[in-house]
This record gives structure tokens, C-alpha cells and sequence, in this order.
């Protein structure tokens, strides 16, 4: 369970980060659009919330995630947009206290996994960490989303790291989900942390690479911003394909930003 502890902690902040931007709105704010099609931010934060419940359910309950992955299956995204719609037509009051609520049982929830123990999702089976960093990825651009709309700029933080880590580990994924063939040989990954030092994956002799700052990394996996306002560079042709289709989360491809 130790490995857990820290992912869960900085899932924990990054949350509680979110909150402090959208605690004090008015109705008429949280009707507010965001940068995500016909989504307000009372969407995006329905659409944590959801999503918070479905993890709770699998880390909680196996056997009624089979149930949900039965329903998914016939569906996946309709499944996601109609829950999404439909929490968000709660009062902001309770949408507020019930995501509060969900995600602190979730985070409880996940320091108590059995070392060892893989939790079942919608792709491949994950550990207690690896969910609590898939839940802070998309708490992170979910809250870019909000922020945007509230024409807010967030600190970088050093939690940025755990998302860039997700960007390069999902690299193949990318080519896959695109009906491509990911590369034989990995890529160099070097990138300007918030603080200025440098984050690094894959061989230092590596033929491609991909350099730039870890901020803008992590908004160009999550499809959050075009590419060519982002300081992310690639040298070698297959580096230069996969930032044009790289996502970090799971699903059929996105559409990115304009």
C-alpha cells in the first residue's frame, strides 16, 4: 500500500486545487462554457465525479464493475456523456458536496489495496497507484478546462511529472488507437520541469527524441492545446508523428484543440 501514499496525496491536492476555483461560483458561473464542445463546468466536474464513482466501484465492488464494463461495452462514450449530463443538471450545491464527498472515499479507499492487488478498469488492469495517476491526469485537464473558462492560469506543480510519465508510457497506445504501428526502438524524452530542472525518459542515445517544456507536454497528451502554441519538439519522423496523434487517456482518439 505504500506505493500508493504519494500518488494519492498529490491526487488529493490537485483536487482540493480544483475545488478552491469553482467553491465560491455562482449558478450562473457553473453554467459557464469550457473549451469541451457543448460541456460547462458543471460538466466537468459531473464528469469527475462520475468517474470518481465508477473507480470507487472498482476498487470496491469487482463484480459490479463487470456489470457497468457490460454496459459500456455497448456504448463507452454515449455511457460517459449521458452520466456527465446528468449530474450535471444537480444544484451546484450538492454536484459540490457529492464530488467532495465520492472522491474522499475514493482516495481513502485506494490506500487501503492489498500490495499486489490489481484493480479491474476499462483497459487493462491497474494497480492502486497507477489509478490514483490516471485520476490525477484527468483532474488536471478537466481542471485546465475549468480554469480556462474562468480565465484562470494555474501554477505548474511538480505533480506534472506523473502526467508526462503517462504521456510516454501511452506512446504506443497512440499509434495503436490510430491504426498505426508504434516504433521499434523508444524515443528520448527530455523536459523542463517547473522548476527548471530536467525530466528524462528512454536511452540518452536514442535517434529521436522529443524535447520541451513538461507543461505543455502534458496539455499536448491531453489534447488540451494545439500543438504549434506548445513548446514540444521532436526530431526524427516518427517523434514528429506521434506528437500529432499522442493522448494520454484511455478511449478512441480525440479530436484535439484548435
Amino acid at each position: 500500500m505504500a506505493a500508493a501514499d504519494p500518488m494519492v496525496a498529490d491526487l488529493r491536492a490537485e483536487s482540493d486545487e480544483l475545488d478552491a476555483l469553482v467553491a465560491d461560483l455562482d449558478p450562473a458561473q457553473w453554467a459557464q462554457p469550457t473549451p469541451a464542445p457543448r460541456w460547462t463546468i458543471a460538466h466537468q466536474i459531473a464528469h469527475l465525479l462520475w468517474t470518481d464513482r465508477v473507480a470507487l466501484t472498482a476498487v470496491t465492488d469487482e463484480a459490479g464493475f463487470a456489470k457497468l464494463l457490460e454496459i459500456a461495452a455497448k456504448d463507452p462514450s454515449g455511457l460517459v456523456d449521458a452520466g456527465a449530463e446528468e449530474i450535471a443538471a444537480m444544484p451546484p450545491d450538492a454536484l459540490l458536496a457529492d464530488w467532495r464527498a465520492t472522491r474522499a472515499r475514493l482516495h481513502d479507499e485506494l490506500l487501503r489495496v492489498a500490495d499486489g492487488r490489481k484493480l479491474p478498469w476499462f483497459g487493462p488492469p491497474m494497480s492502486a497507484s497507477s489509478m490514483a495517476t490516471a485520476r490525477l491526469m484527468e483532474t488536471w485537464a478537466h481542471g485546465l478546462d475549468v480554469a480556462d473558462a474562468l480565465n484562470v492560469t494555474r501554477p505548474a506543480t511538480e505533480r506534472l511529472r506523473s502526467i508526462a510519465h503517462i504521456g510516454v508510457r501511452t506512446r504506443d497506445f497512440a499509434f495503436a488507437i490510430n491504426g498505426l504501428t508504434p516504433p521499434a526502438e523508444p524515443f528520448r524524452v527530455e523536459l523542463q520541469a517547473p522548476d527548471g530542472s530536467m525530466w528524462s525518459w528512454g536511452p540518452e542515445d536514442a535517434t529521436q527524441r522529443v524535447v520541451g517544456s513538461a507543461e505543455d507536454f502534458c496539455q499536448l497528451v491531453t489534447q488540451r492545446r494545439p500543438r504549434a502554441s506548445l513548446d514540444v519538439h521532436a526530431d526524427g519522423a516518427d517523434a514528429e508523428k506521434w506528437l500529432t496523434i499522442a493522448q494520454a487517456f484511455a478511449g478512441p482518439p480525440g479530436p484535439g484543440r484548435d
